[in-house]
């Protein structure tokens, strides 16, 4: 059985994480400019693509902005025909926002080039190293879904 590691080790642990998260997301924001998007649009389009169909609020509530904030994002997105919006069944005044299938096929295209990017460095790393790395993502998920 595994030895308990102490509270200290666990934060040093989160630290060199967040650290890695940080620094990987960054680097490979580099290929997003490809996609003559912003982050925060790709970020909304990202969320809408996977998510599917939102209201505004939701949708600031998972981009962790104001609605004032989402309504510039969506209104620069729609002008750009990546989003559009849609009546809400459930409610005659408001309506849902979701990507077109221009916006989806860009958002899908910034992905691989991310991806891409990512997995040509990874191609200098050795088979344990990358099964590593496997169970590594598996269990930040298993954790992220606990956050």
């Amino acid at each position: 059985m595994p030895a308990r590691t102490t509270t200290k080790e666990t934060e040093a642990i989160a630290n060199a994480l967040h650290s890695a998260a940080i620094h990987l997301l960054r680097r490979l924001r580099k290929e997003d400019e490809q996609a003559g998007v912003g982050p925060a649009r790709l970020s909304l389009l990202s969320v809408l693509v996977f998510g599917g169909p939102m209201r505004l609020s939701d949708l600031a509530r998972a981009e962790q902005v104001k609605p004032p904030t989402i309504t510039k994002l969506v209104a620069a997105l729609e002008a750009d025909g990546l989003v559009k919006r849609r009546g809400d069944g459930s409610d005659a005044r408001a309506y849902r926002v979701e990507a077109t299938r221009r916006g989806t096929a860009l958002l899908h295209h910034a992905r691989r080039r991310r991806v891409g990017r990512l997995a040509a460095a990874l191609r200098g790393v050795s088979g344990a190293e990358l099964a590593a790395l496997r169970h590594a993502a598996d269990i930040v998920e298993r954790v992220v879904a606990t956050i």
